[in-house]
């Protein structure tokens, strides 16, 4: 019997719009009550929540587990940890594995590997075309069925329109969700930065605001054309916010997210040349940062994901253009959503936004049971404390990858325990 009482936390479970000092009742791996002890309720364990606020475990929508083939980058072990310390305990992951993600065995393999750990949940995307190489589908009723949850091409565009359309076409009838990053497939391939005056000073070549919208005007004409549900993945510019808002007030079945960084840094923050603000997409210029930040805050970003990517030293501590592209992110997910909170002023409304766009909605939209505390929901909670402060230290980071441009900030709210279907996974 694993049967908790968690008491005197501050309960907030923006699904149920909950913000209050509440006890919570979690027995053989469900919410039990919310409140009240359910009849004959005996706990195994109490957890004193004081002072600590208790949200629904963190939901994901990317974070890169480098299983299978890239196992010197990280491995599971070590991502998993990860999550569970930074609270969250439902993960997405894209398919650029090696070999990709494009056959219902790996996916099981890959689902049976992460089930064993008994840490986060983890719930593949499977290939849209085979091996990624924009030609041939993949059979999305077979992955489908092997646990994928949707289908991407995650960094390599297809640039075959007819394809994308097919793709789009099969998905409607089957009703799965097509996850694109926008990217035009010749405008701004290979480049590096931002196309502004920071990246014509550092003589690196650009990809430009552009790249992204050419390819939104190609996605929402192919939505008009299938009908199928489209879920934008790490937008990063106002120009591409602008044309999703109306896309939205058309009524096209269509969602997004934005990357947790492109929240706060832009392409000033590269400096000279620190290649740990090396990403894809790019950080961008401030005004599209200050649209990122007003876009999640009125609900045209969707989520907000880690868009974790572990890169190792030896592809990290190159030359900026030469450097792979990519940084940690899961266990700074939650401390830079409330730092964001605080920007906003810090309200109650403010953090519950914050948590919902980590929790409940990108739960929503990927069509997952996840990121809420309501009664018999699967007991995946995260308890923190928000005001206690810790720096950035590479040393400190339970991911394998340890390149993030954070890297000696300070930020407020640490995990003190985090919760997966009822079992303690991690405590602090």
């Amino acid at each position: 019997m694993n049967n908790l009482h968690i008491k005197n936390g501050r309960l907030i479970d923006p699904a149920a719009g909950i913000d209050a000092v509440q006890d919570l009742y979690i027995a053989d791996g469900k919410i039990a009550g919310i409140g009240n002890a359910p009849a004959g309720f005996t706990a195994a364990r109490t957890i004193d929540a004081a002072g600590l606020v208790v949200a629904p475990g963190l939901v994901d929508l990317s974070a890169r587990l480098r299983e299978p083939g890239y196992e010197y980058k990280a491995t599971l072990e070590s991502e998993m940890q990860a999550a569970v310390q930074g609270g969250v305990t439902t993960l997405v992951c894209p398919p650029d594995t090696d070999p990709v993600l494009d056959e219902p065995g790996l996916v099981e393999m890959l689902k049976h590997r992460a089930r064993l750990l008994n840490q986060a949940n983890v719930h593949p995307l499977g290939a849209l075309t085979v091996g990624l190489k924009g030609k041939a589908l993949t059979e999305m009723a077979e992955l489908t069925e092997a646990g994928c949850i949707g289908f991407a091409q995650a960094e390599e565009p297809i640039t075959d329109t007819t394809v994308l359309l097919r793709a789009m076409q099969y998905a409607k009838t089957f009703g799965y969700t097509v996850w694109l990053r926008p990217q035009d497939p010749y405008i701004g391939r290979g480049g590096i930065a931002h196309s502004g005056p920071l990246a014509s000073r550092l003589g690196l070549s650009g990809v430009p605001v552009m790249s992204e919208t050419i390819a939104l005007h190609t996605i929402f004409e192919l939505m008009r054309a299938s009908g199928a549900r489209v879920h934008l993945c790490r937008i990063s510019s106002a120009a591409a916010l602008d044309l999703i808002r109306a896309a939205k007030k058309e009524g096209l079945p269509v969602t997004c997210d934005v990357g947790v960084h492109h929240l706060h840094m832009t392409d000033a923050d590269i400096g000279f040349f620190d290649s740990n603000a090396r990403l894809t997409p790019p950080l961008r210029s401030q005004r599209d940062r200050d649209a990122i930040r007003a876009a999640v805050q009125d609900g045209t970003v969707d989520a907000v994901c880690s868009d974790h990517t572990p890169v190792d030293d030896d592809e990290k501590l190159l030359p900026f253009a030469e450097a792979s592209p990519g940084a940690t992110g899961l266990e700074l997910l939650l401390s830079l959503m409330l730092k964001w909170a605080a920007e906003q002023g810090n309200d109650g409304k403010a953090l519950s936004t914050a948590l919902a766009r980590i929790t409940s909605d990108p739960a929503r939209m990927a069509g997952l049971s996840a990121g809420t505390l309501a009664q018999g929901a699967s007991a995946d909670v995260v308890l923190f404390d928000p005001d206690t402060r810790w720096t950035v230290n590479a040393a400190a980071l339970a991911s394998q990858g340890k390149h993030t441009p954070f890297l000696g900030y300070e930020l407020a709210g640490q995990v003190k325990a985090t919760i997966v279907a009822g079992h303690v996974a991690f405590e602090r």
